[in-house]
């Protein structure tokens, strides 16, 4: 009976993993993985991650897919045994941010045949990489702050994922206050560099606005410029289409 209701649930082995709340899209974290045998042996095929955000089509929101991948050959964890795994996970340098309404958590699960699979979910917070960090720092010299910020999905062949952030600034401060709506903004991490595509949102009456000229779209590409460069390069693009 305890093999039948291990194979529903219950009583079934538990996995929880340990590691840092906040991470940097593109670095590596270590992390500790915890599993815990139910109350009868179970063959364990493999320990299974997924890092996971939520995005918005037209007419509904969806979970997608930042990474999945697996570790740890098959093992058996025996009843009410507790096994600690030590891994290394990859955060990539496409993770989404998360700020405005952009949640990131990981999870966690094992891979049991005939079974429900447990799972063990963590909520992160991700910080933006380098680059992008730059990009932030001189929208924020340039007077810009967050208002919201989401993942979006994107029409097929566009991007290479279905989805990608898009980051609204609005203009508190500075030379482009009273000048512009908004600023969209959506990064794009490569290995060696950052596209950044900008929508600014100009401040126009309303037959523009009905007619969508107020709006001007460009992109950027940033390696390692300095931080000056970087703002001096977004400040002359906003200025071209403000």
């Amino acid at each position: 009976m305890k093999e039948v209701l291990s194979r529903v649930g219950i009583g079934s082995a538990t996995v929880d993993t340990v590691l840092p709340t906040t991470l940097t899209a593109g670095e590596s974290v270590d992390a500790e993985v915890h599993v815990e045998g139910g109350s009868t042996d179970q063959a364990v095929d493999a320990i299974y991650f997924a890092l996971l955000t939520r995005y918005e089509t037209d007419d509904s929101t969806r979970t997608g897919v930042v990474d999945k991948f697996r570790v740890a050959d098959p093992f058996t964890v025996k009843a009410g045994e507790r096994r600690t795994f030590e891994v290394t996970i990859d955060v990539p340098r496409d993770t989404p941010v998360t700020v405005g309404r952009t949640n990131v958590w990981l999870e966690t699960g094992l891979d049991i045949d005939w079974a429900v699979d447990p799972d063990d979910e963590d909520p992160l917070r991700v910080d933006p990489g380098p680059r992008l960090a730059t990009v932030f720092d001189a929208l924020e010299s340039l007077g810009f702050t967050v208002r919201t910020a989401e993942c979006e999905a994107v029409p097929g062949g566009l991007f290479s994922g279905s989805f990608v952030q898009e980051i609204e600034f609005v203009p508190r401060s500075g030379p482009f206050s009273g000048q512009i709506d908004e600023l969209e903004v959506v990064p794009r991490p490569a290995e060696d560099s950052l596209e950044v595509g900008l929508e600014v949102d100009r401040r126009g009456g309303l037959l523009s606005e009905m007619s969508d000229l107020d709006e001007s779209l460009t992109r950027l590409r940033f390696t390692d410029e300095s931080a000056a460069e970087v703002e001096r390069r977004l400040r002359e693009e906003i200025e071209a289409r403000a």
